[in-house]
């Protein structure tokens, strides 16, 4: 999950090779440029194990997954995380993973859990793709913030939001997938479209932006971040997560005592992120070892402050900074996993023709 704002690259990063871990001592993890986790939680996995891990990040969620499908006969490692929700059955279809419970599957919150039968997929976090607002820009303007999906195609708002391009960014499929939950399929043969489909043409016509990532949307085109290495945005809407104003706080220096950020919470998707045992892999027993222990108390326990997002145990604790400043949508949108299965690549076609043509 791209949150951005500081993460730290830790472990070795690389390829291991062909086939996965060629050294039996060694688990190879590969992922997206998110990954994180504290380096005394990871020594302590191989304190426990007797493996040392090697992290190989690939991009985005959408390019690491698209990888991993290429290479899934001779993989770069033995196991995958960070396929969500939105991609999950790509990865599926397309036998990434190998069949594996993993300890603690009994732990993870009920409405996560998926693919019961073949246990292809461990569920390890959540999180909300929502639209984030810069608080200034609309103190300054005199002008309430957006808190809906209606809210946004007004014209007080025109020319404000910046998304990510759904073909290429998990949030921006994510917000894509958001709208299509909120006003359905539409009649996609009619003249005038119906659906998520007539709301993007009416923000298209509200002057929303599109580019291709996570990062240049928040860091480059928004104004309200304070991670970017470039000169602030003109844009105070950007399609984010609903964790990004805790990670505002928490990398400031001097830390603010409110986040400079907030959320519309009638924006929001809730996505949740796997980790699947790749099929091929070298190393599957180390890979089986690595996936039990991302359910474990102690690695939910520190995801949240690591990755910004939150635990899928139950049990597991939230630091407050997250009740404080980014707390779960309480009504998030949300799809079936076989709905996305059976519309997503015709979603993302039309949304091209639509907003980008």
């Amino acid at each position: 999950m791209a949150v951005g704002l500081g993460l730290a690259t830790l472990s070795a990063c690389g390829s291991s090779g062909g086939g996965g871990s060629a050294d039996p001592k060694t688990v190879t993890l590969v992922s997206h440029d998110s990954w994180a986790v504290s380096k005394s939680v990871l020594k302590d996995f191989e304190k426990q194990s007797g493996y040392k891990v090697r992290v190989l990040k690939d991009g985005d969620a959408g390019q690491a997954v698209n990888k991993a499908i290429l290479t899934k006969d001779n993989p770069q490692g033995d196991v995958f995380f960070g396929v969500d929700n939105t991609l999950l059955s790509r990865a599926l279809d397309n036998g990434l993973f190998q069949p594996y419970e993993a300890k603690g599957s009994d732990l993870v919150l009920p409405q996560y859990r998926v693919d019961q039968d073949k246990h292809r997929a461990t569920p390890v976090d959540s999180g909300d793709i929502c639209v984030n607002y810069d608080k200034a820009y609309f103190s300054e303007h005199k002008l309430t913030p957006p808190q809906s999906f209606d809210d946004l195609i007004k014209p007080e708002y025109k020319n404000l939001l910046v998304t990510e391009n759904a073909s290429t960014s998990s949030p921006g499929l994510g917000f894509l997938l958001g709208t299509a939950a909120k006003y359905g399929d539409g009649n996609t043969s009619g003249s005038n479209g119906g659906g998520w489909q007539d709301y993007w043409k009416k923000l298209r016509a509200n002057g929303v932006k599109v580019v291709d990532g996570w990062e240049q949307a928040y860091d480059e085109e928004f104004s309200g971040s304070a991670g970017g290495k470039k000169a602030k945005g003109d844009r105070p809407l950007v399609v984010s997560y609903a964790s990004s104003p805790p990670a505002e706080v928490i990398y400031a220096s001097p830390k603010p005592k409110t986040a400079p950020t907030g959320v519309a919470t009638g924006t929001c998707f809730r996505q949740v992120e796997y980790a699947g045992l790749l099929s091929n892999a070298g190393n599957a027993k180390g890979g089986k070892a690595l996936i039990d222990f991302m359910l474990t108390k102690e690695f939910q326990d520190d995801m949240p402050l690591n990755m910004f997002v939150y635990p899928v145990r139950e049990a597991a604790q939230v630091p407050a900074e997250f009740d404080r400043y980014g707390p779960q949508a309480k009504n998030p949108e949300t799809m079936a996993p076989d709905r996305i299965a059976a519309n997503r690549d015709q979603w993302v076609k039309s949304w091209t023709s639509l907003v980008l043509k």
